[in-house]
Order: C-alpha cells, then structure tokens, then sequence
C-alpha cells in the first residue's frame, strides 16, 4: 500500500505561518494554541484561494459529509471566531478574513505559499532565535526590496489600472523621444557631452522597451495569469532600462530648470520597485519555493 500523500506545505501572511501538515499555527516564530480540527481546515481552505470568495456551501461540503447533521451556521461561526481570535482580526475591521453576509469568507492579505522541506522546529525559543535572525539586515541586496507579507492588500483591479498607466507613461516616453530624433540629438550637442553615444543608446533603449512595454500593458489590461512572476523574471533587465531612462528630464533641463529635472528622476528612479510593489500586493500568491 502507498501511503497518503502529505500536504508540505506552509503559508505564510503578515506575521503569521501556518504549516499545512502540522496544522501549527505560527506568530512571530511562536506556535500558538493548537486550532480546533474545523477551523484549521476552513483556514487552509482560505489560504488556497486568497482573494477569492470561498461560498457557504463550499466551506459546508468541505467539512461536513451530506449525510452528517450538524447546526451548521454555529459550528462555523464558532470556527471563525477562533480564527479571528487567533489572527487577532475583526469583522468590523477585517484584516485577513472578510465577511461576505450569507455569502461565505473571503482571506484578503497577501499569501506566500513555501514548499515546507526543512525539519519541524523543535520549540519556540529556537524558533524565537530564528526568526530574530531572519529578521535581522542581510549584507545582500535583496533585504532592500519588499516581501509579499511585509505589503498591505491592494484591490487587483486597482493594481492592474495603475501598473497600466505606468506601462503607459513609458511608452510615451519612447514614442515622443523617436518622433522628435532631430530635437534631441541638437539637445545633446548643445550639452557638451559625447552625442553620438548617448543618442545611439537612447534609440537602442526605446526600441527595446517598447515592445516589453506593450506586452506589459497587454498583461495588466487582460489580467494574464501569472504576471507577478513574469515581471519578477523581467525585472532584472528591466531596472537597469528603466534606471537609464530616468535621467531623461535632464534632456530638457533648459526648458524646466535643473531643480524640477532632478526631482522628475529622483521619482522615475523609483517607479521599478514601485511597480514591482504593486503587483506584489494585487498579486500576493507565488508558486511554492522549491
């Protein structure tokens, strides 16, 4: 006989993980009270589907067999409660689960499913020490950037409209520098800095961009399936594009002053890892770490 095959994963949000074997409920890298046997599987059922409505009559037939009587409506109220009681949320000002009214639950903040690989933790005062170390700055570059736990829960569709407008406002960009090639090679001439270079690369950039930026657009406006980690994949080539096109303003410093030039790219110098934020909070699921 083959055994069962075991759920190995584990769900991080906010400052909470669950592992989904165990069914341990962890804070801060503390295990907290075990869950009654209803209220981890409606948790679990949540954290499958973030961001989705998860119907009463789901959350019925997932716990309870057709044939099994119960009082439905207390044992789930009496489940969710705990939940709330645990996560220290509220109905009245929800941040993990939401109540539809006599529609079902739905978990809002942003979910980070792990694959669980390690060993059980032992107890919490490792644990504890653990999470201290995790918690504390690493010398590599990505302690700078935002994970998914550390965002607030953002509307997708809000998300999608301004991730739009920033594809948008780069494609402008490119657009308007291309259609203007005289302008801007006099520009750098009068500027006293190698022309050629500049201009050349500015052609090879937004001839680049472009097309990236309309599949981008093309992404967030039919909402495609996985694109937080197909901008995570791009990314890397992307910062170092956007980055360049940043100083663009200086381009035109005669026309709007050196202060207002330094102050457009100190904000477009920032507009990657915004747009990366973004999709992190409408967009919280990840594929599990192998």
């Amino acid at each position: 006989m083959t055994e069962p095959r075991r759920d190995r994963r584990k769900f991080r949000f906010g400052i909470f993980e669950l592992d989904a074997e165990s069914g341990e409920l962890w804070k801060e890298g503390r295990p907290l009270p075990p869950l009654r046997d209803q209220a981890l599987q409606i948790l679990k059922m949540l954290l499958e589907r973030p961001r989705e409505l998860v119907t009463r009559a789901e959350l019925r037939h997932g716990l309870w067999a057709s044939d099994t009587f119960v009082d439905f409506d207390h044992g789930l109220n009496t489940s969710i409660n705990q939940l709330r009681s645990a996560l220290g949320d509220s109905a009245s000002n929800s941040r993990f689960i939401q109540t539809l009214p006599r529609r079902g639950y739905r978990f809002i903040a942003p979910v980070e499913v792990l694959a669980n690989l390690g060993a059980p933790r032992q107890n919490s005062s490792r644990s504890a020490l653990a999470s201290n170390k995790a918690d504390e700055p690493r010398s590599d570059h990505s302690s700078f950037l935002s994970e998914p736990h550390e965002l607030p829960s953002v509307s997708r569709p809000l998300v999608r409209i301004l991730f739009s407008l920033i594809q948008s406002m780069y494609l402008i960009f490119y657009i308007e520098s291309l259609m203007r090639l005289s302008q801007v090679e006099t520009i750098l001439t009068g500027l006293k800095t190698p022309a050629f270079f500049i201009f050349v690369v500015l052609i090879v950039t937004a001839a680049a961009g472009i097309p990236i930026r309309l599949y981008l657009l093309a992404a967030a406006t039919f909402n495609y399936r996985g694109l937080n980690l197909k901008f995570k994949k791009l990314f890397p080539f992307l910062l170092p594009l956007d980055e360049l096109w940043a100083l663009a303003p200086f381009l035109i410093v005669h026309q709007i002053g050196f202060g207002l030039a330094l102050a457009a790219t100190a904000a477009l110098l920032y507009l990657p890892f915004s747009q990366r934020s973004l999709l992190l909070m409408g967009f919280a699921v990840t594929e599990p770490t192998k």
